[in-house]
């Protein structure tokens, strides 16, 4: 019984709105409306395209930041070296002393 009820409501619902439907074509300015909805629908699906690419972009770029990390890290002791003796300076050659 319940449920023959929420039918009733809701075929009484989609009568309703077809009827408003139907009525808003009848409206000034209404079309204008409709037209201005639809406009604004694409747009936020364009939008919502647009930031789903923004996401994936994001943890793309996050994974590429961990592998330079990885990659860095991985790379340091490879890179260092035994250091070495600074070379010496040679040492001034001393002035041979005038004869006299």
């Amino acid at each position: 019984m319940a449920q023959q009820r929420g039918q009733d409501i809701f075929a009484r619902l989609a009568e309703r709105g077809e009827d408003v439907i139907g009525r808003i074509t009848e409206m000034p300015g209404a079309q204008k409306l409709v037209e201005n909805a639809n406009q604004l629908k694409e747009r936020v699906d364009e939008l919502q395209k647009k930031v789903r690419g923004i996401d994936a972009l994001a943890r793309r770029v996050d994974a590429l930041e961990k592998k330079v990390d990885e990659l860095s890290k991985a790379s340091k002791p490879a890179r260092s070296a035994p250091k070495r003796a600074s070379a010496a300076k040679p040492k001034p050659r001393a002035k041979p002393k005038p004869k006299s």
